[in-house]
């Protein structure tokens, strides 16, 4: 499960890149770690080569670059770019992937698609996470020195000419990420499609702001812990993780679009727009709108729209019994607690009233159920919550079931629509160019293959066995959401019964006391 990163770097000092790849770091404020005598540290392990360089360090051959060429001399240009390639941690104990096999393929990497380029390719055993994953870091210098052959991928002159700078497109970006994929098939390591996008896509600054967060959180818990408090969070999120969960929680019940929007106000302030096709969200407290792009796939137009259309099916299968409820039972509030923060006479008035029928709703509805005994209410309670989660587990277990179903399918109809292609290139005149061609039905057939081999398929299923499996796997899902529906309704209406007979009885005692 290869995963392949680009990092742009506007510093003039080169030497910092290589003092990065051999010395050990802070994670979080990227100063070296000093030993004893204040000497750098140098990392436990690594492996570092340079490429195009000559006689010359990698430092000294970008300057002489820069130099020779008249390039990089203003504060803003782009110096070096650096790739960072991280295998799968499976992969060591799996596929038998060692640091000198990963260095390896780096280099080779390196060689085909950064022809010319001044390079350092270091690998490292394990990222700062800790997650025991190699990874390669190959890192160039922005001006080529030598013109290159020109490659099927190449498409513009900046791509093989010499003194020209690199440049990281969105095409080029593709086409590396292709050439990781079949990095990894060739070597029999994990992999993932890289060219489809992510339902939940995490930033470098989000996941270095959630790491801070956590780190400081912890020491915060470790104070709290030490007083004999105990810890109110213990995990950190940042404010795209709290605005991915509250969109998904609103799009779980909403059925337009307009009642998504509507949602997402009411419950959490979160304003959402659409500009040319794209949408963008604006948390509460903030100014500047979150593209869906930058939240995941899940929070795109498209994907919002389609479970839209599914939570509309779901409602149209389940039969109708809001006509045999109860009204939604409101709230008690505290009119206390609300006029000493500030609210006035006509609020009182008004949360009088309000109490007054919240409570006569808690009463109907406890007398509809026959719960008017606190035990019975608590026995009833605890009945609802455990059929909740049950028919929550296996409506999650369902999806998955469901999710892994279409997936098959996508595989097989990727599969089949590109062997023929495949089979073409065994007997094309030109395959380089054949592929360049068909660049993208051959990535999909080696994606659809490698999928297969992972999951051990060896066979595969009819599509329209799939199809009616699919269906099958719905029509209990939806069987079983009604369920969890069911529950978590009643059971919210009697918790909120329970709780406001407690509320209306802690009032009264101090009102008896009173009088």
């Amino acid at each position: 499960m290869a995963t392949l990163k680009h990092i742009a770097s506007k510093n003039s000092d080169y030497t910092a890149i290589e003092a990065y790849l051999i010395y050990q770091h802070d994670a979080f404020t990227g100063k070296q770690l000093l030993d004893e005598q204040g000497k750098p540290k140098l990392r436990e392990s690594y492996l570092l080569n340079t490429l195009e360089c000559g006689d010359f360090s990698f430092a000294t051959a970008c300057l002489l670059a820069n130099r020779k060429y008249g390039k990089n001399t203003q504060h803003g240009d782009i110096k070096s770019h650096q790739y960072i390639i991280s295998f799968d941690p499976r992969d060591a104990a799996d596929n038998g992937l060692t640091m000198e096999k990963a260095q390896a393929l780096g280099l080779n990497f390196c060689k085909e698609n950064f022809p010319g380029h001044p390079a350092i390719v270091c690998t490292h055993p394990d990222g700062h996470n800790h997650s025991g994953n190699i990874h390669v870091h190959i890192v160039i210098g922005s001006i080529r020195m030598r013109e290159v052959e020109r490659k099927p991928y190449m498409q513009k002159p900046r791509d093989w000419l010499e003194g020209m700078k690199h440049s990281s497109t969105a095409q080029t970006m593709r086409h590396l990420r292709v050439e990781v994929m079949e990095l990894c098939e060739s070597a029999g390591l994990y992999q993932i499609d890289l060219l489809n996008g992510s339902k939940e896509r995490v930033s470098e600054a989000e996941y270095w702001a959630r790491r801070r967060g956590q780190l400081k959180l912890d020491r915060e818990n470790a104070a709290l812990t030490a007083a004999g408090q105990p810890p109110q969070q213990k995990k950190f999120e940042t404010v795209k993780e709290t605005l991915r969960k509250q969109i998904l929680d609103v799009l779980d019940n909403a059925t337009s679009f307009e009642d998504f929007s509507e949602k997402l106000m009411q419950q959490y302030g979160i304003a959402v727009k659409e500009s040319r096709g794209r949408l963008s969200y604006l948390p509460a407290g903030r100014t500047k709108f979150v593209r869906a792009h930058s939240l995941g796939d899940d929070f795109e137009k498209e994907q919002v729209l389609a479970a839209l259309a599914q939570n509309i099916r779901l409602a149209s299968t389940s039969q109708s019994i809001t006509t045999d409820k109860p009204d939604k039972i409101q709230k008690l509030v505290d009119i206390q607690a609300k006029l000493k923060q500030g609210k006035g006479i006509g609020y009182e008035r008004w949360a009088k009233k309000h109490n007054l029928k919240a409570m006569a709703q808690t009463l109907i509805l406890l007398q509809e159920k026959g719960l008017l005994d606190e035990d019975a209410l608590d026995q009833r309670i605890t009945e609802l919550d455990t059929k909740f989660h049950d028919s929550l587990a296996v409506v999650k277990d369902l999806e998955g079931r469901m999710k892994a179903n279409k997936e098959l399918r996508y595989h097989i109809a990727a599969y089949t629509s590109t062997k023929n292609v495949a089979q073409q290139l065994k007997t094309a005149k030109r395959p380089a160019v054949f592929e360049e061609q068909h660049r993208a039905e051959l990535t999909a057939y080696r994606a659809a293959a490698a999928y297969f081999k992972a999951n051990d398929i060896t066979k595969l299923p009819s599509p329209n066995k799939l199809e009616a499996e699919y269906a099958q796997l719905a029509s209990e899902k939806a069987k079983f959401y009604e369920q969890y529906k069911e529950a978590k309704s009643e059971l919210l209406k009697l918790k909120t019964a329970k709780q406001n007979v407690a509320s209306f009885f802690r009032e009264e005692e101090p009102a008896q006391q009173e009088r």
